[in-house]
């Protein structure tokens, strides 16, 4: 049975994370191209500014497939804390343990970077993505309904506070 195998940036995993995101998005919640294109820009403008020392990304393969990313986008950790953006397991890869592996390497990154706080942006529903979340102590921190993407969605901010922030 062939392993996982975690990888950083390679040529083409721009254009594998957007389709991910804009496939699956549009077939289970209904977004729209605005979505796909804010994903696209987005991850172009991480990977051009792309800091090893302060920035993380992780992508899982198997058989040399794409089955999911995460990354860390530190540009503003000092001010709001690191983000933690693009987390996505390809469907036919879903439940397999490869987004509980990609969490816990993108929250390790942070602890061995001595980030004060991570959090997210997400939207009520993805529930198996929020048990991940839960499981390595991040916490609701804010919810509001907003209109985008072609949707009505009640987005959530998810914190994990890593050390106290001083002040």
């Amino acid at each position: 049975m062939p392993k996982i195998k975690i990888h950083g940036y390679y040529p083409g995993v721009v254009g594998k994370i957007t389709e991910i995101h804009a496939v699956f998005y549009n077939e289970h919640w209904g977004f729209d191209v605005s979505f796909e294109t804010q994903v696209g820009r987005e991850l172009s403008e991480f990977i051009s500014k792309f800091d090893d020392d302060r920035d993380g990304l992780w992508v899982a393969t198997k058989n040399g497939i794409f089955a999911g990313s995460v990354a860390i986008d530190g540009q503003k950790v000092h001010t709001d804390g690191a983000r933690l953006r693009w987390f996505i397991v390809a469907p036919e890869f879903q439940n397999a343990g490869i987004g509980k592996k990609l969490i816990s390497q993108a929250v390790e990154f942070c602890r061995k970077k001595k980030y004060p706080k991570v959090f997210l942006w997400t939207f009520d529903g993805l529930d198996a993505a929020r048990r991940l979340y839960e499981q390595e102590k991040f916490r609701l921190s804010a919810a509001h309904d907003a209109d985008q993407w072609g949707q009505h969605i009640k987005e959530q901010k998810f914190e994990l506070i890593l050390q106290d922030l001083i002040v």
